[in-house]
Order: C-alpha cells, then sequence, then structure tokens
C-alpha cells in the first residue's frame, strides 16, 4: 500500500516520549484513517480507536468513557503504555474541554496514554486547540494528494492529474466518467457540505452554501466579486453571507476564495476573490464536458492548468506555511504571488495560451519580489512544478 511522506514524521512524533497530543486534520478522504492504520501495522503499541462520525448525543460525557476504558485496559494488559485515537473528534460535544481534562489527569499521574486526534473541520478543531488545549498539541495539516503521490500509488500522468485530481479512493473509477463525477459529487462533496459544515456550524441558508460552492468550482481560478455571484444565486444573500459561507468552504477544504496581494491587509480583505478550488477533481465532477473534449480545448484545458497549480499551491502552503494570493492591475494580472516570511514570489501559468507579460512587468516594478517563474509552456515544466515543494523557491 502507498505511504505518504507524512507518516514517516508521524511516525516518529508518536514513538517519542509522552509530550504533546498528536492532530492529524484535513478534507475527508485524504487519508487519515488510513494513515494511522499504516502506522498501526508497524508498531507492537497497544491501541483503542474510537469514533465521533456518527456520534449524534449531546452526551458531554462520552470521552471521559472512553478514557477509562483505555485506562481499564492498560492496567488490565499489565502495559506501561498505550495510544488512544479519536477519529472526528470535532463532532463530539464539548471534546476539547473533556480531553483537557483527562490528558492533564494522565499527566499529574504519570499515566502514558498517548492521544491522536483526527478531524475533518480545520475550522472547528481550531477553535478547540486555541480554546482548551494552548501548548499541549502538535498540529499536522494533511492535504489533498499531489501529483507526485497519485503517481506513484496509480502510475497517473500529468493530464490525468489535472482534471481528476487527487482524491486516491476514485481513481480506480476514472475509466468510467460518469460514475467518477457522482462518487466526487454524492459520496465527497455532499457528505462534507452536509456532515462537516451544515451539521456542525450554524448555516441558516443551507441552498445558498451549495450554490455558491457550486458557482466558486465552475470559476475556479478566475477573478469573481461577490457582487456578481449574487446575481448567478436563485437565493440571494447578502455579501457578509457568502463572504462567510466561503470561510467554511475553505476549512472544510473545498474551495477558497483568494485574495488580491496588497502591501496591506485592509486592502487585500476587500478585494475581489479569485476562486480556487482545492482539488481539481472539483472542478471537472461539476462539468458537463469529459476529459478527452476539455484536453482537447486549448482554452479549457488552460483554465483547468492554472486551477490545478493554484490547488497545488494553497495545498502546500498549509504544510509548510506560505501564504497564496492573486494580483491585478486593470487588464495586468499576475495569476499567483505566494508570500513567506516577508519574500513573495510571483507565479505567470501558460499552457500553450499567448501571454504578454505585461502583469509580471507591472509587478515587479511595483513590489520587487525575491523572484519570478513562468510555469508551463517556455517555463518550469508543469510535471516538474506539480511535484515539487513551492516553499523551495523562497530559499533560491
Amino acid at each position: 500500500m502507498f505511504e505518504r511522506s507524512v507518516l514517516k514524521d508521524i511516525t516518529k512524533r508518536i514513538l517519542e516520549p509522552r509530550k504533546f497530543i498528536q492532530v492529524l486534520v484535513g478534507p475527508r478522504q485524504v487519508g487519515k484513517t488510513t494513515l494511522i492504520k499504516q502506522f498501526l501495522q508497524k508498531t507492537d503499541l497497544p491501541y483503542y480507536f474510537v469514533t465521533g462520525d456518527d456520534f449524534y448525543l449531546p452526551d458531554t460525557t462520552w470521552i471521559r468513557r472512553e478514557w477509562a476504558n483505555v485506562r481499564l485496559q492498560m492496567q488490565q494488559k499489565g502495559v506501561k503504555e498505550y495510544l488512544f485515537i479519536i477519529d472526528e473528534v470535532q463532532k463530539v460535544p464539548n471534546w476539547s474541554e473533556a480531553i483537557k481534562k483527562e490528558w492533564d489527569a494522565d499527566t499529574f499521574s504519570d499515566t502514558n496514554i498517548k492521544t491522536i486526534l483526527l478531524g475533518s473541520s480545520r475550522l472547528l478543531i481550531q477553535e478547540g486547540l486555541t480554546e482548551s488545549l494552548a501548548g499541549r498539541y502538535e498540529l499536522t495539516n494533511l492535504t489533498h494528494w499531489s501529483f507526485e503521490e497519485m503517481r506513484g500509488a496509480f502510475d497517473w500522468n500529468i493530464e490525468q492529474y489535472i482534471y481528476f485530481g487527487g482524491y486516491p479512493g476514485s481513481a480506480s473509477l476514472i475509466s468510467d466518467e460518469e460514475r467518477w463525477k457522482n462518487y466526487i459529487r454524492e459520496s465527497l462533496v455532499e457528505t462534507t457540505i452536509s456532515k462537516d459544515i451544515i451539521m456542525m456550524t450554524r448555516v441558516d441558508k443551507p441552498i445558498l452554501l451549495k450554490r455558491l460552492f457550486d458557482i466558486g468550482c465552475k470559476y475556479s481560478s478566475q477573478i469573481l466579486s461577490l457582487t456578481k455571484v449574487q446575481g448567478e444565486l436563485q437565493e440571494r444573500g447578502n455579501l457578509t453571507t457568502l463572504s462567510g459561507y466561503l470561510h467554511l468552504l475553505k476549512e472544510a477544504g473545498l474551495l477558497s476564495g483568494l485574495e488580491k496581494y496588497a502591501a496591506d491587509v485592509i486592502r487585500k480583505r476587500a478585494s475581489k476573490p479569485k476562486f480556487q478550488v482545492h482539488n481539481n477533481a472539483l472542478l471537472s465532477a461539476g462539468e458537463k464536458s469529459y476529459f478527452s473534449t476539455v484536453r482537447h480545448n486549448s482554452k479549457e484545458w488552460g483554465r483547468f492548468v492554472e486551477s490545478a497549480i493554484g490547488a497545488h499551491l494553497i495545498n502546500s502552503g498549509l504544510q509548510h506555511r506560505f501564504n497564496t494570493f492573486y494580483w491585478n492591475q486593470g487588464n495586468a494580472e499576475v495569476d499567483y504571488v505566494i508570500e513567506k516570511r516577508n519574500k513573495i514570489i510571483a507565479l505567470e501559468v501558460k499552457s500553450g495560451r499567448g501571454s504578454t507579460g505585461k502583469g509580471l512587468a507591472l509587478f515587479e516594478n511595483e513590489f520587487h519580489p525575491h523572484g519570478i517563474y513562468l510555469i508551463g509552456t517556455n517555463g518550469i515544466p508543469l510535471d516538474q512544478f506539480l511535484s515539487m515543494n513551492p516553499a523551495d523557491l523562497f530559499d533560491l
């Protein structure tokens, strides 16, 4: 079975002496549970695995009871170390306070129960961590699969990855595109929106949120004002509501609205969003056209290529801590701008379509970036860029 590189880091942290709660956060179907199972196959450490995914009753004592079970098993088996894994922890009421209490009790009594928390809602997990577990955890962001991973696991070529994206569970379905599209829409998107967003946070207009997601995917890699989005929505919502829903979609690992790069935060937040899916499968699943048709339409294929680059930047940024923006001035545009430690890099994506380079020249004159790169035609090859860590560009 293919192993993601992050497994080595997780293994090292778990096998260290008990010090931090290990928290793994990522969208559905990126392999959080599989990764932990792979670790368990490599170790003799006794463990207890529970999930909050089907936990609906508002029972605040559930974690306390399960933790007591771990202590009992540890005592009965006469072992000095135990691993307690809680999947979809964000669905358990008051989970962070309960875990803080039990973790601190074990720390005080020198009970060596190591704890791993898995969650598919980055927003809810981070709220709980900052509210109750400060100083007690290490966070690992598991992102959508990269081209390098899909190629290593399924022998995909670059064209397949650009169109079908990075969901490993759907890889075996791509020979039947209609079935593949249905799987992405119904088993992944609908489940994420219904179970990870609508059930777990306050959403007054769920239909509005779903329509915003559909439109955002349709216009992935394109700049579109929320005011214009309002005009395409069957159910109208104010701009504050739309902005809030876009934030929820981002934290669920589905769709972002990239801000325009500017020297100050206020100007960034006031900009029109550039819609960007986190996985190109979300773009393709909503398309009526199939792979062969899109591949031979140069304009459409260029949009898919740019979207794939944007998704790669967003996922890499979560792992390696850099931010992704776009920039434009009039008709001049820079496709993506990444920022880390006060360094900025401008990236232009080209897949056979014409480009004057005017945007890059204007951006360089105004901001003096650390680097400027062309990706695709006459630049860094697509397969090379989608296989690399973009954060390495900051060190060149």
